[in-house]
């Protein structure tokens, strides 16, 4: 059984976790699921008025209805969708291109039974979604995009929107589900855009990392664009048991969705395409102006690549998968081993001022479309610079953003996920 069909098998409850609260949020499918829905009867964690009544935005999936034409389709063959609510005022001409998140599939057996699921087929997607976090339409919940085009593209290839194949009976169409999706985004108006931000969560955020020059070139010159990845930073990282788990996890990906020819040519040109499939090597060379938002302890990672059953076979990682504070001395030095490497991955990144970063000490995976991490009393902060603030303020080239925050247990803004069971 694939890797990611035995961690998409996996349904449970997650807390979320403050400093001076925890309460359930539902939603979150196997780490694999960038969006995690708040409980909306005691939303983001708070117990306030504010909150108790709160509804958010919901709004409605759209079918790209021509794209089948250009063979770009789902896994199993539907079309491709999206969610876009429209922008006013000052915001009218501007867009915030969200890309779902939802891991991989790296065999044909995961790859069937993710075509039977919303992230393999539109014929499975909610007909409506919440846009909170940066997709919200409320000033105090979005302060600088709340009034922008805001569009949230489906995934539903299962290799970040990267592949182009066909096996088996299976559409690994990722590359042209990309393009359809910002033909069709020009035509509603996107095309006169006087700024643009392509962002994403998890392999959404690999993906917005492995799209963002090809989305650059969409526009003229004189148009501001840029990139987020939120949690996409995945690393190739020495799991528990000395071996690559996410290098074999990529590898299959690469070679089953026939990746290779749309990984970016720089770095193809030097390594295999299954090296380049990991953002943290193609990350110094993006041209357009990158932003990257992820926790130095990334939940997903811990639990998938880092501390997998497979390099785990006894169990010893269990309680500090379930629960941060659980984790033993020997776990947490190999945690910061962990942490170091992120460092060292986007040094060079770094350099370069266009760029910017908010790496923050948080056991977490996708903090910008939840509202309780992106802006909301409360929300995770290093020194007095939350996420959205961050973000704004690099896009709007405000002040120069390059966040890190000390190392665990020094954070104690983090809403960090605990997990009642795996």
């Amino acid at each position: 059984m694939g890797i990611i069909l035995r961690e998409f098998l996996w349904v449970f409850s997650v807390f979320i976790v403050g400093f001076s609260w925890k309460n359930i949020v539902f939603g979150y499918e196997g780490l694999n699921v960038t969006q995690v829905y708040d409980n909306v009867e005691n939303y983001g964690g708070y117990n306030n008025n504010k909150f108790n009544n709160y509804n958010p935005l919901m709004v409605e999936l759209t079918l790209i209805h021509w794209a089948a034409s250009r063979g770009a389709v789902c896994l199993d063959g539907s079309l491709p969708a999206y969610h876009l609510h429209r922008g006013y005022g000052p915001g009218a001409n501007s867009w915030l291109i969200q890309l779902e998140g939802g891991a991989w599939c790296e065999t044909v057996r995961s790859c069937e039974y993710r075509k039977k699921t919303r992230h393999g087929s539109s014929n499975y997607m909610e007909k409506f979604v919440p846009f909170t976090g940066i997709l919200s339409n409320q000033q105090n919940e979005n302060p600088d995009f709340h009034n922008w085009n805001r569009v949230k593209i489906r995934y539903c290839d299962g290799a970040s929107f990267s592949g182009d194949n066909e096996e088996a009976g299976l559409y690994f169409r990722g590359q042209r589900i990309f393009q359809a999706a910002m033909e069709e985004l020009k035509s509603q108006g996107m095309r006169h855009a006087n700024q643009a931000l392509l962002s994403g969560s998890s392999a959404g955020g690999m993906a917005s990392i492995l799209h963002c020059d090809e989305f650059g070139s969409l526009f003229p010159r004189n148009t501001r664009v840029k990139c987020l990845s939120d949690a996409g930073l995945f690393l190739d990282a020495i799991d528990v048991a000395g071996h690559h788990t996410m290098r074999r996890l990529f590898a299959g990906v690469v070679n089953l969705h026939g990746v290779g020819s749309n990984l970016p040519q720089s770095c193809v040109r030097r390594l295999n395409p299954t090296m380049c499939f990991f953002p943290h090597r193609v990350i110094s060379r993006v041209r357009t102006p990158l932003f990257l938002v992820n926790a130095a302890y990334d939940s997903w990672q811990l639990q998938v690549s880092l501390a997998s059953t497979a390099a785990d076979p006894h169990g010893s990682w269990y309680s500090c998968k379930l629960n941060n504070e659980r984790c033993n001395a020997p776990q947490i030095q190999f945690l910061q081993g962990f942490r170091r490497q992120m460092l060292g991955s986007i040094r060079v990144f770094g350099k370069f001022r266009k760029n910017g970063y908010f790496i923050n000490s948080c056991f977490a995976h996708g903090q910008i479309e939840r509202q309780d991490t992106w802006f909301a009393r409360g929300s995770p902060r290093v020194g007095n610079k939350g996420i959205a603030e961050s973000v704004g303020n690099w896009f709007f080239d405000r002040a120069n953003m390059k966040i890190i925050d000390c190392p665990y247990p020094c954070d104690r803004t983090c809403h960090n996920l605990v997990f009642t069971h795996l």
